[in-house]
């Protein structure tokens, strides 16, 4: 089976696993996620910051962008073009969002655009990671072009009964330097 099948069958059975988590567990797992995130000394030290918009049974990132702004934090978020590109827009304040591709939620077209070597954390969205810090993202490459010539410091988030032992890699796949649950951070910095 080639890597790309592999990947499509466990972006399913991963969809099905977040499907049946319980309100409890999200809300549990939520709340350990945001004192692990905002706890670690990169996210603590970091000027600028780049977040996604977390949709649906994901892990909760507006949180995190709230105590970013009252830290006084450079805060972006990404700005997607269609074919796999984005950049970073600077907002200050969630309600200058307003849905964009596949209704997710962006700053617009007027926002600054934070370049990249400006960024000192950006937190990676994934459907999972395993324990070595590698994803499995949503399959629209965004990430893995835009992280391919980063410095920042990346972060994953995760809820630990997502985590797996080994998730398919190809070449172009980056490990974030640390991911973050609700129990542990995988860290190799």
């Amino acid at each position: 089976m080639q890597i790309a099948s592999i990947k499509t069958e466990l972006r399913k059975t991963v969809c099905h696993e977040i499907d049946s988590l319980t309100s409890e567990y999200i809300q549990h797992s939520n709340s350990g996620i945001f004192s692990n995130i905002t706890s670690l000394e990169e996210f603590i030290s970091a000027r600028c910051i780049m977040l996604f918009y977390s949709i649906g049974r994901e892990p909760d990132t507006l949180k995190i962008a709230d105590a970013a702004f009252e830290a006084g934090k450079t805060v972006a978020f990404p700005f997607c073009f269609h074919g796999g590109t984005m950049e970073a827009r600077v907002i200050s304040s969630l309600s200058e969002m307003k849905p964009a591709i596949l209704g997710i939620p962006a700053p617009t077209e007027s926002k600054v655009i934070l370049p990249p070597d400006e960024i000192d954390f950006i937190l990676v969205p994934a459907l999972t990671y395993d324990k070595s810090r590698y994803r499995l993202g949503y399959g629209g490459g965004y990430y893995d072009r835009y992280l391919e010539n980063n410095a920042a410091f990346t972060a994953g988030i995760c809820r630990h009964r997502l985590i797996r032992e080994e998730v398919p890699k190809e070449p172009h796949d980056i490990a974030v330097k640390c991911l973050v649950t609700e129990e542990k951070i995988f860290a190799g910095r």
